[in-house]
């Protein structure tokens, strides 16, 4: 016996929707084998990861604090993705974002006014616009792949801010320590929920992800990105323009990293220091992924990374877990993910080849010899 894929007649809108909570549990078995391979317990590990974090309350708000600038950044780059435009530097966006915003706070230290923190937050999105406006550039203008040029940009930003840190922007008054100034009540987002950390930034993340359904789903915007991506050649009959699609696609899902960036920025950090990168622009390319880049998606597996981003920091303390399991754990969904999406198209098949039935099936009594083998059967799975 052995197992073949074998296509559907059309994808299946079952495995469209199983497929991730499959490759989440494989995730967690795969992950309780490695930690125990590796000397650790791993029943423990995959409980301070996955169950801690949804069992103490007390956690509850390091997870929407941690969920939000996944899901934002998320949605921008599943708008691309729907249209076939790889951005895969929202890093270094988020970082640039974050960078732009922080010099308008500098600039406006000591000052008040309601005025200041909306110009904060304006100066971040452009700023993560401005770092997608690069590789859109490069590709509209002169076809070069997007994927590279985006995720090369990255590292030109991390070395952009341990430059600023231990130079222009170093605190004046910090003891040498490569950090700015703290921002001043009037440069930080507001907490929303008293005695907690969830600040401004989480309930937006949800206002955007609506904002960016109502978009996809009820507007010619929306239709022209999914049609651009399914099948350019009718969105050039329709009118449809790809140059535009790809401008159009990069800015938005640069200013979103952006805005996420300086809501990290303004928000837990409340400064910018070189542990400013946290890896969110990678680990939301998971997210729009796990989410099927639908936006309700998004902020539902905004949340299952924030867990294992929260969780990590608890199998630290607890178990020892050393802080890379984090990244080998997001890594792994994101491989299973993968493997198993090919059930979306392909059904597995049992088949038995007729040789093997031959072997342990004798003929009928009556049977003439030399009669026909039956058919080989097979069985979906």
């Amino acid at each position: 016996m052995r197992l073949k894929l074998e296509a559907r007649r059309e994808p299946s809108r079952l495995m469209l929707y199983v497929t991730p909570a499959l490759a989440v549990l494989l995730t967690v078995v795969a992950g309780i084998v490695i930690f125990t391979l590796m000397g650790y317990d791993g029943l423990g590990a995959i409980y301070q990861i996955f169950l801690t974090p949804l069992v103490d309350p007390y956690r509850w708000q390091d997870l929407f604090v941690k969920a939000a600038p996944l899901i934002i950044i998320a949605l921008g780059l599943a708008i691309g993705f729907r249209a076939n435009v790889w951005n895969i530097g929202a890093e270094g966006q988020y970082i640039v974002g974050a960078l732009a915003g922080t010099g308008v706070a500098l600039a406006t230290w000591g000052m008040e006014g309601y005025w200041i923190l909306p110009a904060i937050v304006l100066a971040g999105i452009l700023g993560g616009l401005a770092w997608a406006a690069i590789p859109a550039f490069l590709k509209t203008r002169f076809n070069v792949n997007e994927i590279l040029t985006s995720l090369m940009l990255t590292y030109v930003a991390i070395q952009l801010l341990f430059y600023l840190m231990r130079g222009p922007w170093r605190d004046p008054e910090g003891f040498g320590f490569p950090q700015t100034r703290l921002f001043t009540e009037w440069q930080t987002l507001p907490i929303v929920v008293p005695g907690t950390l969830i600040h401004l930034g989480v309930p937006m993340a949800v206002l955007i992800a609506v904002v960016v359904w109502v978009i996809l789903s009820r507007t010619i915007t929306g239709f022209q990105v999914r049609i651009v991506g399914l099948a350019p050649q009718a969105a050039r009959h329709a009118g449809f323009s790809a140059r535009s699609t790809i401008w159009l696609a990069l800015l938005t899902s640069g200013g979103l990293a952006g805005l996420a960036g300086i809501f990290e920025a303004v928000g837990p950090f409340q400064q910018m220091t070189p542990q400013f990168p946290q890896n969110y622009g990678f680990t939301a390319i998971i997210v729009a992924f796990l989410g099927r880049l639908h936006p309700l998606g998004i902020v539902l597996a905004g949340m299952v990374l924030a867990i294992s981003y929260v969780g990590g920091e608890n199998a630290q303390t607890a178990i020892g877990l050393p802080y890379a399991a984090t990244g080998m754990f997001q890594a792994m969904m994101l491989f299973f993910l993968l493997a198993v999406d090919v059930l979306v198209r392909y059904r597995l098949r049992l088949v038995v080849p007729a040789g093997a039935r031959a072997t342990h099936e004798r003929p009928a009594s009556g049977q003439p010899a030399g009669a026909k083998a039956p058919e080989p059967e097979s069985a979906s799975a």
